[in-house]
């Protein structure tokens, strides 16, 4: 026995060093996976839209204290190649995925706690930025009947959110059932979204009570949530992914480009779409992720199906948005306090149509992620047959 005691020593000398050096090498690859994580979601980030002030808020939110990637500051590199998703890298995705948690958590809030704060709408200002509801054509409107459009405008606003989040949240419902029995991180991401959508639905209701307490009676919103969640949900899910990302992305747009900077609007109102735009940020990242997925497994005629159901969709929302205009136009002239003339109120209605297709149709379908990523997706023919479809829509936007 004594003479094997320092045999058996050595063993334990050399077992142990090989366990520390075992731990260090796990631990910098840790280090190494936590770096690229950073890496990828700064990447995703950017290509989302933060950039200056905006995305040096986020990073402070989310932990980031680095500098960016000199990739981020490459003029050439596409945002899409800054986040593409590659099927054989199943762990990056699952990365993505986890940063989104981990920034839903970070970024989460209270509708009354957070962005009520026992506040009340300063109907004194406007809701809605100039750039977004094309008021200034109207030069006939006084400056408290200008104001006035823009709540008219903001309410419907807030409102076409509500519906739309109907659809979204169910949706995402069904696809996190697919990661169920399969990567618990996706689960966890979309089931986080469902969510957060379902609390955005709250939160537009919310806004619609405070709304009817400062406005006179009358407003009408037009279409059923319900009905139109069932229309929507009804076409392929390649299609419903695409129009999801078009109104996550062009949501982040109005916030970033038209709401945040205009120091005119009721802060409450600013407020709102400030945490909105927080919490879309994500599900913009989450639907590409889910987008890219249902494409990857379909064959060529089911996604040619789907650019087909993508143009219905758009169809059916410019449907919606042509009766809200003239419902809106409707009760503007008939709450505004004087008669207009005939091609006043012709006016009037094509001001508000041009506006909403601008909002719900045009500025998405012109965001450059958006463009990037259908242009990823779909094959020339379909872009052109696309493009032949959105004409009318977006030449009577930018007229």
């Amino acid at each position: 026995m004594r003479s094997r005691r320092p045999q058996r020593d050595s063993h334990f000398v050399e077992a142990e060093s090989l366990r520390r050096m075992t731990r260090k090498r796990r631990a910098d690859a840790a280090e190494s996976q936590r770096d690229q994580l950073q890496a990828r979601a700064l990447r995703a980030a950017a290509a989302n839209g933060f950039g200056g002030d905006a995305f040096a808020e986020v990073r402070a939110q989310i932990g980031f204290e680095s500098e960016l990637p000199t990739v981020l500051n490459h003029p050439k590199e596409s945002t899409m190649q800054a986040i593409a998703i590659e099927p054989s890298m199943h762990a990056g995705t699952t990365a993505r995925y986890a940063k989104c948690i981990e920034v839903s958590k970070r970024v989460r809030w209270d509708i009354e706690r957070d962005v009520i704060l026992g506040r009340r709408f300063d109907f004194d200002k406007k809701f809605m930025p100039d750039g977004l509801s094309k008021i200034g054509r109207l030069t006939f409107l006084q400056p408290r009947e200008q104001r006035f459009l823009s709540h008219v405008q903001g309410r419907t606003y807030a409102n076409i959110f509500g519906l739309v989040e109907r659809y979204i949240g169910a949706k995402t419902l069904e696809l996190s059932r697919e990661h169920g029995l399969g990567d618990q991180i996706a689960l966890e991401a979309l089931v986080r979204m469902t969510d957060e959508e379902l609390k955005h639905q709250a939160l537009f209701r919310r806004l619609e009570e405070m709304a009817a307490e400062g406005m006179p009676a009358g407003y009408r919103f037009v279409p059923e949530p319900n009905e139109v969640a069932q229309a929507v949900l009804s076409k392929s899910t390649w299609a419903v992914l695409g129009l999801t990302l078009d109104i996550e992305l062009f949501t982040q747009a109005h916030y970033r480009s038209s709401i945040e900077p205009d120091a005119e609007l009721s802060p409450l109102w600013k407020d709102v779409f400030l945490f909105h735009w927080k919490e879309e940020s994500q599900h913009a990242i989450l639907d590409e992720l889910e987008w890219r997925r249902e494409h990857a497994r379909l064959t060529e005629a089911q996604r040619d199906q789907g650019v087909d159901d993508l143009i219905g969709l758009v169809a059916a929302v410019d449907g919606i948005v042509q009766a809200q205009a003239q419902a809106d136009a409707e009760y503007f002239i008939g709450a505004a306090g004087r008669s207009f003339t005939p091609t006043q109120g012709d006016a009037i209605h094509d001001g508000l149509l041009r506006a909403y297709r601008w909002q719900y149709v045009a500025s998405g379908v012109q965001e450059p992620r958006f463009a990037e990523v259908l242009g990823e997706l779909t094959t020339p023919v379909q872009r052109e047959r696309i493009g032949r479809a959105l004409a009318p829509i977006v030449g009577h936007a930018a007229g």
